[in-house]
């Protein structure tokens, strides 16, 4: 099934409130502030983050997604930057973000992966921050959310790896309950990583 299929339905797969971790981290993006988040869904990150004074770009490639989080954001009223966006295509910006958000991006393989890390890190300003947030890779055996294949996911490792040189502000590898609509619920293997752009 593909997302757009997944997002059809009239429900929020994932919620309509933030991740967890987008609301314990927004502290450290000033108001004002310029994020981009990638995949961004059906809204709930973007349209929170821009409750929160942020100015936000959204990429998300799923037509049935941005309905929804146009909807979203004009409920809260509040203003987000909604592009259409396939991120194996995307033509990347150039050091315009203050912020790049990669919450639950895991549909993506490891090249695939590689793509998304290296097109984010050339959309921050130096000094930016790297925002990532996803499932660790002992997540399949809860059966709360996230893809089966152990290669989408992530350990801290992996992802010191993928930005070598990186001063990392805040990492974590942790277990923690997930209700964030029938997409997330339950008991799940998370992974938080903040480092700035050199």
């Amino acid at each position: 099934m593909s997302w757009n299929e997944r997002f059809s339905g009239p429900d929020f797969l994932f919620g309509t409130e933030p991740a967890d971790f987008v609301r314990r981290q927004a502290w450290r993006l000033a108001p004002g502030a310029r994020v981009l988040s990638l995949a961004e869904g059906e809204g709930r990150n973007a349209v929170y983050l821009a409750g929160q004074g942020l100015r936000v770009t959204a990429f998300e490639s799923s037509p049935n997604a941005l309905a929804k989080a146009r909807d979203l954001a004009q409920a809260r009223g509040v203003s987000v930057d909604w592009r259409v966006a396939d991120l194996a295509s995307v033509d990347w910006p150039e050091a315009q973000f203050d912020a790049v958000l990669a919450c639950f991006i895991q549909f993506a393989d490891p090249a695939f992966r590689a793509w998304i890390f290296d097109g984010a890190a050339r959309a921050l300003r130096a000094g930016g921050l790297m925002l990532i947030h996803g499932f660790a890779t002992r997540q399949p055996g809860y059966g709360s959310g996230g893809p089966g294949n152990v290669a989408h996911l992530y350990t801290l490792d992996l992802l010191r790896e993928a930005f070598p040189g990186w001063p990392i502000l805040h990492q974590a590898d942790y277990d923690a309950i997930l209700d964030e609509g029938v997409g997330h619920a339950g008991r799940a293997a998370l992974v938080d990583f903040i480092a700035s752009k050199p």
